[in-house]
């Protein structure tokens, strides 16, 4: 049977490594990584020596990053703990303190023969609530996995819930996968939690035991309760929005001309006198009460608070003119910001002659917003869709989140190919760390970027005013 090239170099494992396996390859990675500090980088001929065992991908990455912020893996740094009203407040903020008891009864009642503890983070990774078998959690307390810590890997290194919140998928590390070699005899499963209502990254959901106990099931049991703690989160919005519809009714009935109803998050409860919407989109500082606000398909607006949402009035009904979207006019001279400098929270804001306004990004309108505006060119489904998923096939997929894109950028947004209009200046921020620039994101064009602003070869719109250091034989840098 043919083999393909990835095939021959390393043969597939049809077992996974052992602990002792992973704890040779954490001491060899980490005795090369501190041989090339002090002898510059090895050889292409000496990386990847074939037969010889590799980190995954999201472990080795993490390693590397750890090895750059100078965590040492004997000792970590020093802990971060929450006061006792502190915990209290984040539980609430988190919204999670109403899915617990579910949780609870999911995940350590079916597995009671497991010795194992239930750990729920905030999106910071703060340790919320702690529970499980007794003995064990003494064992936790002697690593700082207790409530009030905060358990982000530049702390405590590689661990379950800081690459679950940092991946935004289920993730596990298995023994000496964790960074600190405290942790070896721990393995950890996890699993990021969204708001529903939001999209945005809550928490994360975890389950860690002795090593040596641990169940290869338990990652998808912790993906199912996290998806259960959403779908929980979910009912609880439905009923304020409920409650929100039902006193919104009579004063609509009052309100001269058309207008609407919607939460805080911009999900509408009501509406009257124009077609409602499903949802909003709110800027990330929030709206401010009887003022004018450019909002993304209805255009000029004023804005009321009414209760825990807004009473929206249109200036203009948004049939007339296309008020609600950007034209090709108003977006010459328009600037557009994307801030990547959160790797959680990534933020699209827009000035011109519409209007101004912001609002948060989901991960995959961050990644094609990047795509475009370092390809000011332009780019067809089918490149954008090699550049997200490596498969030039598909192009369905581009096109749907295209054409939500263009609901409320509108002549922003060019096509054929698509593109951002030529006429508009574009900005992006990305964090200080280039492989922080979108982390959750597998694209393997945004991968080919971190590595290009990690060597020079490559800027963000907006910085080519200030380049980076360079020295005497750099190659020329990248536009």
């Amino acid at each position: 049977m043919r083999q393909t090239g990835r095939q021959s170099r390393r043969p597939e494992r049809r077992t996974p490594p052992t602990a002792a396996e992973l704890s040779k390859v954490h001491e060899r990675t980490l005795a090369e990584a501190a041989a090339r500090e002090l002898t510059g980088p090895a050889s292409p001929e000496e990386n990847g020596a074939p037969g010889l065992l590799e980190p995954r991908p999201e472990i080795g990455d993490s390693w590397a990053r750890l090895r750059r912020l100078g965590l040492d893996p004997d000792s970590g740094a020093a802990a971060v703990l929450l006061g006792p009203a502190e915990i209290e407040q984040r539980r609430r903020a988190s919204g999670l303190d109403t899915v617990v008891p579910v949780l609870r009864q999911t995940l350590l009642e079916p597995t009671d023969a497991l010795p194992l503890i239930l750990a729920i983070a905030d999106a910071e990774g703060h340790v919320l609530w702690q529970e499980g078998e007794r003995g064990l959690r003494r064992s936790a307390d002697r690593i700082g996995f207790i409530t009030g810590a905060r358990w982000i890997e530049e702390s405590v290194g590689t661990n379950g819930i800081a690459v679950a919140l940092r991946a935004r998928r289920p993730m596990h590390v298995h023994s000496a996968e964790h960074y600190l070699r405290s942790h070896h005899s721990w393995t950890c499963v996890a699993a990021p939690v969204h708001d529903p209502g939001t999209g945005q990254l809550v928490g994360a959901i975890n389950l860690s035991g002795p090593a040596h106990s641990i169940r290869p099931y338990l990652l998808q049991l912790t993906a199912t309760a996290a998806r259960l703690a959403e779908t929980e989160l979910r009912a609880h919005r439905l009923e304020a929005l409920h409650q929100l519809r039902t006193l919104a009714a009579p004063m609509l009935a009052r309100v001269g001309g058309p207008a609407l109803v919607v939460d805080a998050a911009g999900w509408t409860a009501a509406a009257a006198g124009l077609p409602p919407p499903n949802r909003l989109r709110v800027p990330s500082e929030g709206w401010a009460p009887a003022a004018v606000h450019w909002v993304p398909g209805l255009g000029e607006c004023v804005l009321e608070p009414l209760a825990d949402g807004w009473l929206v009035r249109p200036v203009r009904p948004p049939e007339e003119g296309g008020a609600g979207t950007v034209g090709g006019e108003q977006a010459e001279g328009a600037r557009l910001r994307l801030d990547l400098r959160r790797a959680d929270r990534p933020e699209l804001s827009v000035r011109g002659a519409a209007g101004s306004w912001s609002h948060p990004l989901s991960p995959r309108h961050a990644e094609l917003l990047l795509l475009l505006a370092t390809r000011r060119e332009g780019s067809s489904a089918a490149q954008l869709a090699e550049a997200l998923f490596g498969d030039a096939g598909r192009t369905v997929t581009v096109r749907a989140e295209l054409s939500r894109l263009r609901r409320y950028l509108g002549g922003l947004l060019a096509h054929r190919p698509y593109r951002i209009a030529e006429s508009v200046l574009v900005t992006v921020d990305g964090p200080d760390d280039p492989y922080d620039l979108l982390p959750a994101s597998t694209a393997p064009a945004v991968r080919r970027l971190r590595a290009a602003l990690a060597t020079g070869t490559a800027l963000l719109p907006g910085t080519a005013a200030v380049p980076p250091p360079r020295t005497p034989g750099d190659a020329p840098l990248a536009r």
